[in-house]
């Protein structure tokens, strides 16, 4: 063995261990295309004594899509290594075709993790892919997440190759005595990875010879940074989802509060565009109430009050509302409406000239208005539950109380509150939305 073979064979298992994205006693699923980059991570973690299952998706886009799978089951049949293979049988989804069948294959392997209790799912994607990535965000315009090329961890899947190159992995195989397939895809120029791994990077390192490493390098940087970016923002959220600190934000933190928002609202990723992150950043400056931008995978994202929230349409499973009342003598109860006693309370639902003068407003004022200003989303207006005394509004739940009805501070009172409020509100009146 030459002492190139050495420091070549070693590169791809060092490159393994150093991502520290594994570790011992992990479930592993590795996705195996057949290619030469993740059949080398499949031996990879089998030298390293890894738990290991394969998996494999037939995308059935290519005729020969049915030998490859078969090649997959032969090698993970010689290597004593479980395996499961599924073949596209639904049409593909809307879109490119690139797209819809990464959306399809990461759905498969979540089946599968799930199917065989896997800690982590292992991708095969390398140096070479992170410069290829970084170098077509730029290309389409990007910030620094996409300079990044791609993460080494969202969520359970991990890239535990982004330090390793693609010639290690040539060596590596050559080593093991391993022929791996090539796919027709990666030779097709009609999609633009391909025409910047044949074309635009070897032209730029005809020129500027190291310009490919000093790439890969500046996308280490910008993962790191990037890594920051996402600390301070999930500690943001975590403090409280509200505009304030949106707009309090630098503008990558407020970006990555959104991003993290979404994705924990149950939005794929990566789905959103810089189109919906502009809108949605827009949305959480000062401005009247009631709006609403649409997201990918059926969801919306709103301001109530000054909380930001990101809702399945129709997804409400609240109760039916609850009406309590009572009587006290005035308590300093701030989850209650405090109003005359005698009153005959009832509850109802907003119906076309409803006007009420709000405690601490100026004025009689339209409930529509009310609604506007406390920004409630217009589709949950119809459905908000509204305390009535005969025909007359008396309280608009976590919102407005009828200063002609309300009692003050330490007089007899009926004692009224109301569940089942379907989002929680800042009150333009002191009045606190339904309690978490």
């Amino acid at each position: 063995m030459t002492s190139t073979e050495t420091t070549s064979y070693h590169a791809l298992l060092n490159g393994l261990r150093q991502s520290s994205l594994i570790v011992s006693g992990d479930r592993v699923l590795v996705a195996v295309s057949g290619g030469p980059d993740s059949t080398a991570l499949l031996l990879a973690l089998i030298e390293e004594g890894h738990h290991v299952v394969a998996a494999h998706y037939d995308h059935a886009l290519q005729p020969a899509s049915g030998r490859v799978a078969d090649h997959v089951r032969a090698l993970c049949q010689r290597l004593g290594v479980d395996v499961l293979i599924e073949r596209r049988e639904s049409s593909m989804p809307r879109g490119s075709i690139q797209a819809g069948a990464r959306t399809l294959r990461y759905e498969f392997l979540e089946r599968a993790r799930t199917q065989v209790g896997a800690d982590v799912v292992a991708i095969a994607h390398t140096a070479d892919d992170v410069v290829e990535g970084a170098v077509l965000h730029l290309l389409r315009g990007c910030g620094l997440a996409g300079l990044r090329g791609m993460p080494a961890r969202r969520g359970v899947f991990v890239r535990p190759l982004l330090s390793v190159w693609r010639s290690d992995v040539v060596d590596y195989l050559h080593r093991h005595g391993i022929e791996a397939l090539q796919d027709p895809a990666n030779s097709n120029e009609v999609y633009a990875r391909v025409r910047v791994r044949r074309d635009i990077l070897p032209a730029l390192e005809r020129d500027r010879p190291g310009i490919v490493r000093r790439f890969h390098q500046a996308s280490i940087r910008a993962a790191a940074l990037q890594e920051s970016i996402s600390g301070v923002a999930a500690s943001t959220l975590e403090a409280g989802a509200t505009r304030s600190a949106v707009t309090a934000a630098p503008e990558p933190v407020a970006a990555e509060m959104m991003r993290q928002l979404y994705a924990r609202a149950g939005g794929a990723q990566p789905s959103l565009s810089r189109a919906h992150l502009a809108a949605m950043l827009r949305l959480a400056q000062a401005g009247p109430g009631g709006r609403g931008v649409d997201l990918p995978g059926g969801l919306r994202f709103r301001i109530v009050g000054e909380t930001m929230q990101i809702v399945a349409p129709n997804a409400d499973h609240r109760p039916a509302p609850r009406l309590e009342v009572s009587a006290c003598d005035g308590c300093g109860e701030v989850r209650a409406a405090h109003l005359r006693p005698g009153l005959e309370l009832r509850l109802g639902h907003r119906t076309p000239g409803l006007t009420m003068r709000p405690l601490g407003g100026r004025g009689t004022r339209k409930l529509q208005d009310i609604f506007v200003d406390a920004r409630v989303p217009r589709e949950d207006r119809d459905a908000w539950p509204l305390v009535f005394a005969g025909d007359s509004l008396a309280v608009v739940p976590g919102i407005a109380v009828s200063a002609e009805m309300a009692t003050r501070a330490g007089e007899p009172s009926l004692h009224v509150t109301v569940w089942g409020i379907p989002a929680k509100v800042e009150s333009l009146n002191s009045l606190p939305g339904e309690p978490s």
